[in-house]
């Protein structure tokens, strides 16, 4: 039960929102998940503070009026350059989210992401100086811990709710777990039981029943996908689509598929211009095509395609040889 906090109540319509992923999370993807869900709380990725002190006109902040209720997260371990990133960003957000759960070296080694678990009076600094710099809720992401072995997740999101906190979300695994193993969403109860504020489980959640099993074992107040969206940009949709009605929509199949990633190559172009986008697109290409006949060969292909033609001929003989699959 969702406790405390109007401003939050107010802002999350859904029990599904889109988790922050750094070089994922882009205009285009959100819209995408836009584009059949209109409640999830969507969050973009991550933007370091040091970075925006410096770039104040920047394509990460592009949004469009649909893509509300939003959340923009930022990173950094320097009260005032994340007030004045709260400042500036407020402008564009439903939502500030503090970034400190990121498991890659170079942001921890920075003082960033998950290592401000090991500093709790100074991440609670940074959620006093978010929260000077900004009239919208703060929100907070971060895992179980560091280590297995200092697992300080239900302390340090009381901290965090004391220093005005009003929304966390928490990926179920430790910073030396990164993303092996599973994500431990038992665990999470814990953290309910100990504080008022809502509070998203994160991790490994790519499906219906992956929800369903972690809001169970979790006692969350929803959930955060992240990964799982990747080659399905409906999944959200129809995890709140469940949750609502409880009817099971269809996954895309390969077809669909095929017609989403186009879309969403075609898109990036438009932001990025082709040479660009298509570069940045090689990352997508597995989680369209997974398991596809062939799909490591024709991965292998499109990850070196660099003419736009090219690829959509690809694209065809793909859907051609996996139709008759369909109908055979």
């Amino acid at each position: 039960m969702l406790k405390k906090n109007n401003s939050v109540l107010k802002l999350i319509k859904s029990k599904v929102s889109l988790a922050p992923m750094a070089g994922i999370t882009d205009y285009v993807l959100r819209s995408l998940v836009r584009k059949y869900s209109t409640t999830a709380l969507l969050t973009t990725e991550m933007i370091s503070s040091e970075f925006l002190a410096q770039n104040v006109q920047t394509e990460i902040t592009k949004l469009d009026d649909n893509h509300h209720p939003i959340a923009y997260q930022i990173c950094g371990h320097k009260p005032d350059l994340m007030k004045f990133s709260a400042q500036y960003l407020t402008q564009y957000a439903d939502m500030i989210d503090i970034n400190m759960g990121c498991p890659v070296n170079k942001v921890v080694k920075g003082q960033d992401g998950c290592a401000l678990m090991k500093n709790p009076e100074l991440a609670a600094d940074l959620v006093k100086a978010v929260k000077e710099g900004t009239d919208k809720p703060v929100s907070v992401k971060f895992r179980l811990g560091y280590t297995q072995d200092d697992m300080n997740y239900v302390e340090f999101g009381q901290k965090m709710q004391e220093a005005g906190a009003a929304f966390i979300t928490i990926h179920a695994r430790t910073r030396s777990q990164f993303y092996a193993g599973n994500a431990d969403w038992a665990k999470i109860k814990l953290l309910k039981d100990n504080i008022d504020v809502p509070v998203f489980a994160n991790g490994d959640i790519t499906s219906i029943d992956t929800a369903v099993e972690c809001l169970e074992k979790s006692h969350a107040d929803g959930i955060a996908i992240g990964r799982g969206v990747l080659g399905d940009p409906t999944l959200i949709y129809r995890i709140e689509h469940y949750f609502n009605t409880g009817e099971r929509m269809q996954a895309p199949d390969i077809i669909e598929k095929l017609d989403i990633m186009k879309l969403h190559l075609d898109e990036e172009i438009k932001l990025r211009g082709e040479k660009v986008a298509i570069k940045f697109f090689r990352k997508f290409y597995p989680y369209y095509i997974a398991g596809i006949r062939n799909a490591s060969k024709i991965r292998g292909v499109l990850v070196l395609e660099e003419d736009y033609n090219k690829i959509l001929e690809y694209i065809n003989y793909i859907k051609k040889e996996n139709n008759k699959i369909l109908i055979s």
